[in-house]
């Protein structure tokens, strides 16, 4: 049976060839990972489903690494898989591309900003200059399948994913991680195990509220509508005598 042509904004490049672009304040992680048994069997997988014709999103798989210089980051926010519909997902975490319709979670998120610091946010949804200003905006999952959410999960991904995770909570800087929803709080035991095996000893603040999406951002104990994190995050950086600028224009 004859391959199909893979839809517009789908991975069309070899992921060899995206590792070679990673760049290099990241190679450190990345680098190991590809070699290793799963990340050769990640990187097999992932090619021969484009090579049948799968669309596989995004089509720039390391986006949040490239946009976030390792040395400047100032907060995380990890997000499971990419949005798996055409032209949503560019490679950062709740973020989509200008001209794209806003997903629920990402209204939610810019809900909690305008609540929390009065910030108007744009008509678009791109978070791109959050990502320019030191926030790692990082799904746990790299790839999916087009129209088929967590498709991707367990083929590797975390493996490389939970090691930069690691080497952020380990690095001599301080950073604020906002843990939004189960998924993301279950790497609180991974980012607290690298601070203490790390001789930097950085003081990072962990935040955890529900996760954004409207099925639970107002219920539950934390809800994710009146968290307060992206001022909590400001106010932990300004006593580090720096600022952080939530604006999107």
């Amino acid at each position: 049976m004859p391959a199909s042509t893979p839809a517009p904004g789908g991975l069309a490049q070899p992921l060899s060839d995206l590792f070679d672009a990673v760049p290099p304040d990241w190679r450190e992680v990345t680098e190991p990972f590809r070699t290793r048994p799963v990340g050769q069997a990640l990187t097999a997988r992932v090619d021969a489903a484009c090579r049948q014709g799968t669309t596989v999103y995004p089509a720039d798989v390391f986006a949040a690494l490239r946009h976030t210089r390792r040395s400047q980051i100032k907060v995380v926010i990890l997000g499971q898989d990419p949005y798996h519909g055409p032209g949503q997902a560019h490679g950062l975490a709740f973020s989509v591309p200008p001209g794209q319709a806003i997903p629920p979670s990402l209204r939610n998120i810019r809900k909690e900003l305008a609540r929390d610091l009065g910030l108007t946010p744009p008509a678009h949804g791109c978070l791109q200059a959050w990502a320019e200003r030191g926030v790692l905006l990082l799904n746990t999952v790299l790839t999916v399948e087009a129209a088929q959410a967590a498709s991707h999960a367990g083929w590797g991904w975390e493996a490389l994913t939970d090691a930069l995770i690691a080497a952020v909570a380990a690095d001599a800087h301080p950073c604020v991680f906002l843990l939004w929803g189960a998924h993301a709080q279950r790497k609180r035991a991974l980012i607290e195990q690298a601070m203490s095996h790390s001789e930097a000893r950085a003081t990072h603040l962990i935040l955890q509220a529900n996760h954004p999406s409207p099925l639970s951002a107002t219920r539950g104990a934390t809800p994710f509508i009146g968290c307060g994190h992206f001022g909590q995050a400001q106010a932990f950086w300004r006593a580090q005598g720096h600022t952080l600028d939530w604006a999107l224009a």
